[in-house]
């Protein structure tokens, strides 16, 4: 978003995804996330999953 200098309204508008939707992966509060929704910023960003999302294990290495 900061690359493209897009605020969450516009990644919203432009994707059609819900407002909170967007809110929740840009502040990292999001549980889980529809693969349309992962389809939708791809192709917005033009990038691919990988440049999404991070794997951050657990502090204690669980996978939990």
């Amino acid at each position: 978003m900061g690359r493209d200098k897009l605020r969450i309204s516009d990644v919203s508008r432009l994707t059609g995804l819900n407002r909170s939707t967007v809110t929740s992966l840009y502040k990292e509060t999001v549980t889980r996330v529809d693969v349309a929704a992962i389809d939708a910023l791809c192709n917005l960003f033009r990038c691919s999953v990988g440049e999404l999302f991070e794997h951050v294990p657990d502090a204690d290495g669980s996978l939990a």
